[in-house]
Order: C-alpha cells, then structure tokens, then sequence
C-alpha cells in the first residue's frame, strides 16, 4: 500500500533512500498492472463477432516496420468500430504523411480526410498519394490473378457443387439486386473485390471453373448480391450510361443493354476509387474548430490520431464529445512533454482550453505534473529492459552545454533548440561550437581549453547521470498512466458515451507509445 512505499523515501530529507522499493512501487502503478485497459482481443470480438479480417495490402512494403506494425494494428481496429457504427466516413486527425489514411482507405474501402497543420505533411501526402495508386494497381491485377489461379485448381475437385452453388447465387442475385433491369436475362457470374474496390465483369456464359471462382470470393468476402447493391447505392444516380441512346440505328437485345451498363458502372467505380484514397487537408486544429468548415460534405463518421502530439489528442476527445456527427473516436497520444497544463504557472487564463488536464476529477485537485514529469512520461521502459539504453553520452554533452550556457553567457532560458546535434559532431568541442550557431551565442570567447575544462570537471558525474535517467525510465509509466486516465476519466463524465476504455493497440518495444483511448456514443 502507499505507507509501505512512502518508506522508499526519507521521511526528513525526502531523498530516494530504497531504489528496489522505488521500482516496485513504480510497477504497481503501471497502466499494465492496474487492470483498467480492455485487451485488444476483446474489443474486437465484441465489434467483429465471428466475422474475419480482410485480406490486402501488406504495409510494410510502403513503410518501416514500427509505422507498418502501428497502422496494421490500428487500421484493423478503426475498420471494426466504423462497421459496427455503420459508418464510411472517417477523419484522421494529425495524419502526418497520410500512412493511416490511405491505408484506411485502400484496405477498407473508407472515405478518409486527413488534416494536418502542416501543408508541407499535406503536400506530401498528395504526392505519396499519386505513388500508391501505381503500386495499387499492381496490387488489384496480382491479387485478382492469384485468386482466379487458386480458384481454377480447386474448381477441378468439385464441379457438381460448384455447379449448385452458382445457380443459388445467381437467383440470389437477381432476386435481390432491384436496381438492375430485366432481372430474368443477367447474369453476373464474376464479382471480385480486390482489397476494398471492386472490380465487377459480365460473361454470357458460365463455366464450372468460373463458378468456382464466385464461390471462392464468396466465401472470403461479403454476400454477392449485398456487393453489388453497395457499389450501385454509392455511385450517383448517372453513373450507368445508357448507350442504346447512342445507337439508334441498331436496336440492342436487353440482355445488350444491361451488359454495356454494367461495364460503364465497372469503369465508373473503379476510376472512382482510385481517384480518391483519401482527402489531405491543411489546417490546425484546436477544441473549437468547426469541422464543417474542413469537410464540407460531413456526415456521421469516427475520428482517429494515430499518435496526436500534445494537446492535439485532449482536443481530438474534446471535438468528438462536442459533435454528435462522430460516432466514435480513436486516439493514440504522444508528445506528452507538449501538453500545455493548467496549474503550471500560477498566471489565471480563464478562457484557455488546457491539455492537462482534462477531468472534473483532477481540475478539482488542481493536480500539476511539471514539464520534467512530462518529458519522464515520453521515454521508453520496455525498449530499455530489452537492452536499448538510453544515449548516456549524449545526454552527458547535454547537460554540460547547459552549464557552459549559463555560466559563460548567463542564458538561462531560450526559445531555440540544439537539435540532433550530437550525432553531426566528431567530438565534444564540435558539439559545443555547433550548439553554440543554433542558439546564435558567440563561441569566439570561448577557447577549446575552456570547453574542455568543464568536460573533464563533470565526466566523472557520468555515472550519475546514467542513474537519474534510469530512475526516470522506471517513472516513466506512472506519470503516462496519469495523463491517459485522465482522458478516460474525461470521457467517463460525458453523458452522451456508451463505452469508453484503454486499449493496448501496440508492441511496447516497436511503438512505445502504444494506448489507445477508444469510446462508442
């Protein structure tokens, strides 16, 4: 309990006098040991039942493997609950490179926007977008062939039952898709799905191996007649051309007729699709923002933030309570160091809206992490216990520029940044001199001599460096578990929320920032 942890402090001093006591009291706190989240595996169950994922795209050839590991993951996880809504429409929120969007989009057949505020992100997006349409297609022509290959050879094995069940099918069919003329003269015996588009052929006639075929995508995909009822409901009203008007000097046979419609729908969607794998818009989001204004055909949708920095994810909820268009959301934070905090400083803004933090619960506390406490939460305890150290000596330059800054230039505080400085320099001088550009400080004054004194002042400290940050390390799940509990608990007061929970999506050592807050209206 608490009283047997406290004691890993002296009570007079305050000072850590128990580090293994420490550490185990850090564990205990942990979001994994406190029994708050919901496993993956049951969300899904519960969202999916018996159904079975779709088979597609393999992101890791488009991306590296934690991105491909992360939207792999989550894509899966977004495509249930907007099935389970029934809703298309979903908006990603931070998209970044639009890696999430356009996989939402091409697996899963979504109508996806993503917002970014930075138009060089948006940009890129486009261009990545123009890029995946080449190796999509190339998806769609090797995936349609390998299952036609695999189709045919099974054909062979059962051709009376193949024969049976493509009669059912195609009453099925004809019975059901009322948008189609003359029913009792088509006859589509080739419906493929291709990885969320949909590729659709007439044939006159049919033959055993073809029937197979039908039966084979049948059974991996959704219904046939439920197919082609969902690509004639999506399409516009104009969307099949009638061509007899064309001709008026031939006079087609029906059968004719519904044939070359039914190519013009095939063409019309698949220019559809391809078209559009996802919006990518510019603008920064705040808790006011109107998506209306972004999106201008906003229907019922989700939001998802594949790893939202800062108060990005706090809005990102904030949006989705405030809206009643959205359904549901999916959000994965990050950046907690970023986080603008209530009871940090004393100064009252009373119309600023807060990342931290975001429930009654601890707004009545006044409860105030710290940007030291914040910045703890951001590193990674499961990729240090697999042996992943953290960067002693870069962190050791650190921290002897900073006392170099304040004693020499008597800098306490800058808006500038040294960077990724340290992996640029050949040695300790170079890196001060480096750093010293980038703050704009004159590094004139100061002779290598000097910048060597102090090296050799604090390299003996290293040590204890390496210690502090480790002890940090072993904090770092305690402080994230207060931050995400209290958007869990933010959610919980909502009146409007059916299900809200903490999910773990990810492998800690791939992706440390790995929970995702989910919740249902």
């Amino acid at each position: 309990d608490d009283d047997i942890f406290s004691s890993a402090f002296c009570e007079n001093s305050e000072k850590l006098i128990n580090v293994h006591l420490f550490a185990v009291a850090a564990k205990y706190y942990s979001l994994s040991n406190l029994g708050v989240c919901t496993p993956l595996e049951d969300v899904l169950e519960a969202l999916k039942g018996d159904s079975e994922g779709t088979a597609g795209i393999k992101p890791d050839e488009f991306m590296n493997n934690k991105k491909s590991h992360e939207v792999q993951v989550m894509s899966e996880l977004v495509d249930s609950i907007a099935n389970y809504c029934g809703i298309k429409q979903v908006i990603d929120i931070g998209s970044g490179k639009g890696y999430l969007s356009s996989f939402l989009s091409m697996q899963y057949n979504l109508k996806v926007y993503g917002i970014d505020s930075s138009s060089s992100n948006t940009n890129g997006a486009h261009e990545r977008n123009r890029k995946l349409k080449k190796h999509w297609r190339a998806y769609q022509s090797r995936g349609k062939a390998n299952l036609k290959s695999q189709s045919l050879e099974k054909a062979n094995d059962r051709p009376v039952e193949s024969e049976i069940n493509c009669k059912t099918i195609n009453e099925e069919l004809l019975n059901n898709a009322n948008s189609l003329p003359n029913q009792d003269q088509v006859k589509i015996q080739d419906l493929v799905p291709s990885c969320g588009f949909l590729e659709m052929a007439t044939l006159e006639t049919s033959t055993e191996a073809e029937a197979d075929l039908v039966i084979g995508t049948q059974s991996q995909e959704t219904k046939l007649s439920d197919e082609v009822l969902a690509i004639l409901n999506v399409l516009p009203t104009d969307a099949v051309e009638d061509f007899s008007s064309s001709h008026n000097c031939v006079e087609l046979c029906e059968e004719e007729k519904v044939q070359r419609k039914m190519t013009s729908l095939q063409t019309k969607a698949r220019k559809s699709s391809e078209s559009n794998l996802y919006f990518p818009l510019t603008s920064c989001i705040t808790a006011e923002t109107e998506l209306n204004d972004i999106i201008t055909d906003l229907e019922d949708c989700m939001m998802v933030g594949l790893h939202t920095c800062g108060d990005l994810a706090a809005n990102t909820l904030r949006i989705f309570t405030a809206k009643p268009e959205i359904k549901a959301v999916c959000s994965v934070g990050c950046c907690y160091h970023l986080l603008s905090e209530q009871f940090e400083n004393q100064e009252e803004c009373h119309d600023q809206v807060w990342g931290f933090p975001m429930c009654q619960y601890l707004k009545d506390k006044g409860w105030c992490c710290g940007r030291n406490a914040r910045m703890s939460a951001c590193l990674a305890l499961e990729r240090v216990a697999v042996g992943q150290m953290l960067p002693t000596e870069s962190l050791f330059y650190r921290a002897v520029l900073q006392v170099i800054i304040e004693d020499i230039y008597g800098v306490t505080k800058s808006d500038r940044h040294v960077g990724k400085t340290f992996s640029k320099s050949s040695s300790f001088i170079d890196y001060v001199r480096r750093s010293l550009k980038k703050l704009e400080l004159d590094d004139s004054k100061l002779p290598d001599s000097c910048i060597m004194d102090y090296y050799e002042k604090y390299k003996h400290r290293m040590n204890e460096l390496e210690a502090f940050n480790m002890l940090k390390v072993v904090l770092a799940p305690c402080i994230e578990v207060l931050i995400l509990l209290d958007r869990l608990c933010y959610l919980k007061e909502q009146e409007n929320i059916a299900w809200s929970g903490l999910v773990k999506l990810f492998d800690p050592v791939k992706s440390p920032r790995c929970y995702a807050v989910i919740a249902l209206k």
